[in-house]
């Protein structure tokens, strides 16, 4: 099914769809916190027609909707719907209305694309078996994939296969990428904090635990994980996201407490475990250095994504269908950004692609998670043919 093939059929309900996107963008909410959104995208499926069943992981979504030919496969297709903690800077008349709360990420794009296809295929169920349309809370680091896995998910909605999809800008309009294998990053988070005596920094320094010094040496040291200890065809990212201690209004008193956050990506468990290591050793070094103490905590809000082999081929096949051998890249590079989709690939066979989200007429993109980004409406069809694309061809049923 090329998209031009759809083109008819989607154009019916493309001006609502966009609208419900631009609704969803306009009233964007935090993971765990997504009750306006899983309501709307509750009250849609069952609009047409779809046995719905909500509060799953709290705020999950599943849609179930039956071929009319006979089938016992079933597949599940995924979207998230929470959106950043950001401000957003678009000027856009449907902006956010909820303060330093934004859909920079486009999760809008993909609940709305997902929405899509059920109502398409709800209205033409020719297909064998049953698909389960999975609306995913707190994607951006809330555990929202691993709520609904420990809340019976696969086993309340048996599934052969689950399938994923990421907007991704800059790519070519309607161009799918994606690989075998390591796709994306674990991603983790790292908190160190630093505890001393404090003092003043005017009149006795020499008698406090300089903590400033503390988080500038640990900092340095940072650098050198990846460069000293990761193997050269590795990828390891470690990054400093946030930095705190003392107060404007107290410049002369060294801080007592500094807490220093971060970032860190890796494409395996060896790896994590050696970013884990050396981030936790350095930091207690660090302290040391200044008879200071050190608490580190960490957590990986996701683990590598890890596309299965047989699941890509389906994937890559339906792209075709849909965008052309031109429109397709199989071996795209993998990318540090983390997605905990890949608990559900744990759990289950499946696989993940990025669809293009294209440029702007002035050939810019402005990046996931920037203030500046929306949802590009015209990925809308090529996104919703796709899914119906995959449906019917895994569906199929003995012909």
């Amino acid at each position: 099914m090329a998209i031009e093939d759809i083109q008819p059929q989607i154009e019916r309900y493309l001006p609502e769809l966009i609208a419900l996107r631009r609704d969803i963008h306009a009233h964007p909410e935090l993971g765990m916190e997504e009750t306006r959104t899983a309501a709307l995208v509750a009250e849609r499926l069952r609009s047409w027609g779809l046995e719905t069943t909500e509060g799953i992981g709290r705020f999950g979504v599943v849609g179930t909707l039956k071929g009319r030919r006979p089938g016992q496969g079933a597949i599940g297709l995924r979207a998230d719907m929470d959106a950043l903690a950001l401000t957003e800077q678009t000027g856009l008349a449907y902006g956010s209305t909820i303060p330093g709360r934004m859909h920079a990420c486009g999760h809008d794009g993909h609940t709305a694309m997902l929405l899509g296809a059920a109502r398409m295929l709800a209205e033409n169920p020719d297909f064998a078996g049953t698909v389960h349309f999975i609306f995913q809370p707190a994607e951006e680091g809330r555990g929202g994939a691993q709520a609904m896995l420990e809340d019976g998910l696969f086993e309340r909605f048996p599934c052969d296969a689950v399938y994923g999809m990421h907007n991704m800008p800059g790519v070519p309009l309607g161009h799918f990428a994606l690989r075998k294998g390591p796709l994306m990053a674990g991603s983790g988070r790292w908190v160190a904090t630093f505890r001393g005596t404090g003092g003043h920094g005017g009149n006795s320094p020499h008698l406090a635990n300089d903590l400033t010094l503390v988080q500038a040496i640990f900092i340095q040291a940072l650098q050198g994980i990846v460069s000293r200890n990761v193997p050269a065809r590795e990828s390891v990212v470690v990054s400093v996201g946030h930095i705190a201690g003392g107060t404007k209004e107290s410049l002369n008193v060294m801080p007592a407490e500094l807490v220093v956050g971060g970032t860190m990506r890796a494409f395996n468990a060896p790896m994590q475990a050696l970013v884990e290591g050396r981030i936790r050793e350095l930091a207690e070094l660090a302290a040391a250095t200044q008879g200071a103490t050190a608490e580190i905590s960490m957590w990986w809000n996701a683990i590598p994504l890890v596309n299965h082999e047989r699941e890509t081929e389906v994937m890559a096949a339906a792209a075709r269908a849909v965008a052309g051998e031109a429109g397709l890249d199989t071996a795209t590079q993998p990318v540090t950004g983390g997605e905990d989709f890949a608990f559900m690939l744990q759990a289950k066979p499946g696989a993940f692609v990025f669809l293009g989200a294209g440029v702007a007429p002035d050939g810019t993109a402005h990046a996931l998670h920037s203030p500046l980004y929306d949802f590009n409406d015209a990925a809308l069809p090529h996104g919703v043919a796709f899914w119906v694309q995959l449906v019917r061809q895994e569906l199929a049923g003995v012909a």
